[in-house]
């Protein structure tokens, strides 16, 4: 993991996959790889239902990591940093101090597995199988695949692990001998800050970003899509969908109903307030411990 910039590439280092994913795809005659392609997934309500810390948010709470009482008032305290973020930018890097100050302390490695644990158990079951299977479509023409998300990226390393894609880029919080320190490197892994490390990736893997694609569901990812090739909105919002019927990009929903409505909810606000709620379980469970 890099302790300084932006950009944190982890890869499939235990050669785990999920058994539901070896049995989705079946195995592709051998393709000669292409060394300058690659393909980039978000991750909430793109390559799953919902959003990953939201999951691993109930994962915490099903281990008693913490209480309802303190689940909502952690989420009423990242609120507020949201709204201050949002009214006044200025504001923007307290509320991620802030937030990441819960974590001081805790070792990786304890996140790790607790990451994946909780994926096993409820990320795995809300994995779109349409997602996955164009990701799969990528590794068999020889191309990596990269998920690149908002979230911690220990969390992104696990799904990807999980799914036997090539890594994930996601926001980084600062370690110092496998333990964090409670600062953040860099910024939040969201909107221009994507295709920032989509960029910086394809300059150190040598990628043609023109022959790259990306997928995602959000308009907050717009330059991700906007810096490689091929865009393709999977489960898109509103403001996305418009983007992509005035650019021509394909569009893919795998959302019927009132499964699609059901899934809005955690994907959006509540996944904003439980940010916030999961490190601030996992300080406060490290406290019980130490008392």
């Amino acid at each position: 993991m890099a302790r300084n910039g932006r950009m944190t590439v982890s890869t499939d280092r235990r050669g785990h996959t999920a058994g539901w994913a070896e049995t989705e795809a079946a195995p592709a005659t051998p393709i000669a790889p292409d060394p300058r392609a690659a393909a980039f997934f978000d991750v909430d309500n793109t390559m799953m239902q919902g959003a990953s810390i939201y999951w691993f948010a109930r994962g915490l709470a099903a281990r008693n990591y913490f209480t309802t009482t303190d689940l909502a008032r952690f989420a009423w305290q990242q609120l507020r940093f949201r709204v201050l973020a949002t009214e006044h930018a200025g504001d923007m890097s307290q509320a991620k101090e802030a937030a990441l100050a819960f974590i001081e302390g805790w070792q990786v490695d304890d996140v790790e597995r607790l990451a994946e644990e909780i994926f096993d158990e409820l990320m795995a079951p809300r994995i779109w199988a349409g997602t996955r299977r164009l990701a799969q479509r990528h590794l068999d023409a020889g191309e990596r695949v990269w998920l690149v998300s908002a979230a911690p990226v220990e969390i992104g390393r696990v799904i990807a692990a999980r799914l036997g894609l090539t890594g994930a880029i996601g926001t980084v919080a600062e370690v110092i001998d496998r333990a964090y320190t409670g600062r953040l490197v860099g910024d939040l892994m969201h909107g221009p800050a994507k295709a920032e490390a989509v960029t910086q990736l394809a300059a150190v893997e040598g990628l043609d970003l023109v022959r790259c694609s990306a997928y995602s569901d959000s308009a907050n990812d717009l330059p991700m899509l906007s810096a490689v090739g091929r865009a393709v909105a999977i489960n898109p919002d509103g403001t996305l969908l418009r983007q992509a019927r005035q650019r021509g990009w394909e569009v893919r929903d795998f959302r019927t109903g009132r499964r699609a409505v059901k899934i809005a909810v955690p994907s959006t606000a509540a996944a904003g307030l439980l940010a916030g709620a999961v490190g601030a379980g996992l300080a406060l469970q490290k406290r019980r411990r130490d008392r």
